[in-house]
């Protein structure tokens, strides 16, 4: 009977909703004698318990494996996608029936940080949410450098959107007119709602959206409320800027601490960022530069701008180098300040171009082998998101691992006619 006792308290402490019973039967074990009815009644219902903690182990078994499967479809998936698309995912934090939608603090987070802010999980909107963003969306005239800070969560960004603005961040000036003539598809010298960002709808089940049926923040902006006004270039222009200088003061601002220039350090430190060097190779040029540099005048944002903007015309500045330097030798400070008031109509300041050289400068010799200073620049500028970094991969059953896809195309379009077809067949529509 003890032993008896043992297994049926084991059973029902695994079964916290029987407390009151398991109570009850401390009760009846204290008892000297027990009568033969009870021990029959005990058995029938620590029989009915077993049965029952054997069933909900059986089904939370076969929902673990069912959530790992699912988890490692999402792994496998996530392998598929380019790594914008990776990580306008991982940032996005609000969804609308179905598709994914950053908000202005969420892309602005994207391009500054390494890590999207932690969150339990994305906050999903109602009809009412979007007339509150539509409500609080400034129209272009009241358009200002500040403007994604200042919507924070109020707004929402499709994936689309998302892609154009990362490549307003890297638009040299001159390629401010090239790309609103893209948009201008009639030649009228304005750009309807219709015209911008048109591209074939595609509702797969990633969320991204190419296409999107609501309103977003930035049409609102762009186009009014009604979506009936016109974009001319001088608006675009403004917010093609504004956005530039938002992200950099940003950027800025986050090393400044309220101050008005930030170190000589900070600047490489922000410069080399997104960069793909090693530890050693990244403490190497700081430790070059702290050497260098024997008295911190500090770099202010006027500067830092500057220089930002002259890395946006980076290509100009390489075709120049070419076109001058026929031998690729190294070139000197005089050099290079006169190739950036070349290519960018502006010069950078004595004390910025003495920094980068103590910043690249490789052996002190006052001459900057422009070829590697162009190479590590432009991951900056692309900010780890250069094109030919994408990746497209496809399961090789052979190996049992995923390989690159050796056609990309046919890849993707053969991985989302599956997907269409795994959809019709979940909904039984071939049965």
């Amino acid at each position: 009977m003890a032993a008896f006792g043992k297994i049926a308290n084991r059973v029902l402490n695994l079964t916290p909703n029987f407390r009151p019973l398991q109570r009850n039967f401390h009760k009846f074990q204290s008892a000297k004698s027990v009568p033969k009815n009870y021990t029959k009644y005990l058995v029938f219902v620590s029989g009915g318990l077993t049965a029952l903690i054997c069933t909900n182990y059986m089904k939370t078994e076969r929902l673990d494996a069912a959530f790992r499967m699912r988890k490692t479809e999402d792994e496998n998936l996530l392998k598929k996608l380019t790594s914008r698309e990776r990580r306008f995912i991982k940032f996005a934090s609000v969804e609308y029936r179905g598709q994914l939608y950053m908000t202005p603090q969420d892309f602005l987070d994207s391009v500054v940080e390494q890590e999207p802010r932690p969150r339990l999980k994305r906050r999903i909107l109602s009809e009412q949410d979007l007339q509150v963003i539509k409500d609080n969306t400034p129209p272009l005239k009241k358009g200002s450098k500040m403007l994604f800070r200042t919507l924070r969560d109020r707004g929402i960004v499709s994936y689309t959107e998302y892609l154009f603005l990362l490549s307003v961040l890297t638009k040299p000036i001159s390629g401010f007119r090239i790309a609103f003539n893209m948009f201008d598809t009639d030649g009228n010298h304005r750009v309807e709602k219709d015209e911008f960002l048109v591209d074939d709808y595609i509702d797969d089940e990633e969320g991204l959206q190419r296409k999107h049926r609501i309103d977003t923040t930035l049409q609102i902006h762009l186009f009014g409320k009604k979506g009936n006004q016109d974009l001319n270039y001088d608006g675009f222009y403004k917010f093609m800027d504004n956005l530039q200088t938002e992200v950099l003061e940003l950027e800025f601002n986050e090393f400044s601490k309220g101050n008005v220039a930030i170190t000589e350090n900070d600047f490489a430190k922000i410069l080399l960022r997104y960069t793909y060097l090693n530890a050693e190779e990244y403490d190497a040029y700081l430790e070059r530069l702290m050497d260098r540099v024997k008295v911190e005048r500090g770099i202010t944002f006027e500067e830092f701008r500057d220089f930002c903007r002259f890395l946006n015309n980076l290509e100009d500045f390489a075709i120049a180098m070419r076109m001058y330097t026929l031998a690729d030798r190294a070139i000197s400070q005089s050099e290079f300040s006169r190739a950036v008031k070349i290519c960018t109509g502006f010069s950078l300041s004595k004390h910025l171009i003495d920094t980068v050289f103590a910043i690249f400068d490789d052996n002190g010799d006052g001459m900057l082998s422009y070829r590697e200073f162009i190479a590590i620049m432009k991951d900056r500028v692309h900010r780890g998101f250069k094109v030919s970094h994408w990746k497209i991969v496809e399961y090789n059953a052979v190996n049992d691992k995923y390989i690159e896809a050796a056609n990309p195309l046919f890849s993707v379009w053969r991985q989302r006619v599956c997907r269409r077809l795994d959809h019709f067949k979940e909904k039984d529509f071939f049965s």
